[in-house]
């Protein structure tokens, strides 16, 4: 069951322009698959999300010329790259909180983008370098919390729609994490500090447009995640399907 301001975030992601196509397409999966179970159906429609996105870009140009021809954007490629992680990040949430609405994902879980929602999320996500302050790639915050509000558990979501630009740096988080997690002379030699009672999930999710991951250093950077997911209608031994997250996220936090 979904809260009035989760409600609101779907009704928000229905009404953003460039997101209606992406919205349209995820309800018509739904609507017309054979499986008429619906909690099933909402669990195959996150291994959608990739042909969902290629499918609704010409909508997205359509929409990007539009603008640019009333003069409201100047650079139609920016524009859409920047649709493209914003439109996957969107459909994400909105099928996660569909998700949420039926009951594969218990009432007390919790999504966002706007980390300033998450109770201590500072103290959770925050590591010490020698005075200085390392935060994580992160895109989206999946939580649970306790009767009282505070902050359960948490799990850092990294996305991306593509593995090219900034691959490396999407777990150096999370190796900084364990190297101040743990005794070791890294921790000494840089005073490192990271003081939480709450350590985070590190996970990290791809549309895999460029279809990159069979790339060797790409598949050993999918090891240093806690999980890996991959929104696509595919089976691979080091990456899980992204229909496993409500399974995952409920089990672990």
């Amino acid at each position: 069951m979904l809260n009035k301001e989760e409600q609101k975030v779907l009704n928000n992601i229905n009404g953003i322009p460039y997101m209606q196509k992406t919205v349209a397409l995820i309800d018509s999966f739904v609507d017309n698959h054979s499986c008429k179970n619906s909690k099933t159906v909402y669990l195959l429609v996150f291994d959608e999300i990739f042909h969902i996105l290629n499918e609704a870009k010409p909508y997205v140009d359509g929409y990007l010329k539009d603008r640019k021809t009333k003069g409201e954007i100047k650079d139609e490629k920016q524009a859409l790259k920047s649709i493209a992680g914003n439109s996957f990040s969107l459909a994400l949430v909105y099928i996660f909180l569909k998700n949420k609405k039926i009951g594969n994902i218990r009432d007390d879980i919790f999504i966002t983008s706007q980390i300033s929602k998450v109770p201590s999320f500072k103290e959770v996500s925050v590591i010490n370098v020698d005075g200085e302050t390392q935060k994580p790639d992160c895109n989206l915050v999946i939580y649970s919390l306790n009767d009282d509000n505070s902050l359960k558990k948490c799990m850092i979501l990294s996305l991306k729609t593509s593995l090219r630009e900034r691959a490396g740096q999407t777990y150096k988080w999370k190796l900084l994490m364990e190297i101040a997690t743990s005794d070791n002379p890294i921790k000494e030699k840089y005073n490192i500090d990271y003081n939480t009672e709450k350590m985070p999930l590190v996970a990290f999710a791809t549309v895999n447009f460029y279809n990159e991951i069979n790339n060797p250093q790409h598949r050993g950077m999918f090891k240093f995640f806690d999980k890996s997911f991959i929104a696509k209608n595919i089976d691979a031994d080091f990456i899980e399907r992204m229909s496993t997250l409500p399974k995952y996220v409920n089990e672990n936090l």
